[in-house]
């Protein structure tokens, strides 16, 4: 069952958060991770988010969790957490419950 990485943030440190996606790309592509969102706008219709909106698709929960744990995206996650501020969550796919 696919595992969903979303997260928001907003950029604090342009200078740090421009060395951040030539990391992440080749990290999320060891994982077989796939971009579904990346917005710098989203419409709101409620709430206050933050700027950026990111939606990663992964084969599941696990190879999420491996990969934003893995050696390969370390560098790239410190660089982001050390120039944005926001939230990370990693949730399964949704399955309609049987009625």
């Amino acid at each position: 069952m696919p595992g969903y990485v979303i997260t928001q943030y907003t950029v604090r440190n342009p200078k740090t958060y421009a060395q951040y996606a030539p990391l992440a790309g080749p990290a999320l592509a060891v994982y077989g991770g796939k971009v579904l969102v990346v917005s710098h706008a989203p419409e709101v219709l409620e709430g206050k988010p933050y700027a950026v909106t990111v939606v990663l698709e992964f084969a599941s929960v696990e190879t999420a969790r491996r990969w934003y744990t893995s050696p390969e995206y370390a560098k790239a996650k410190q660089l982001r957490l050390a120039s944005t501020e926001g939230w990370l969550i990693i949730v399964p796919e949704f399955v309609m419950p049987a009625t």
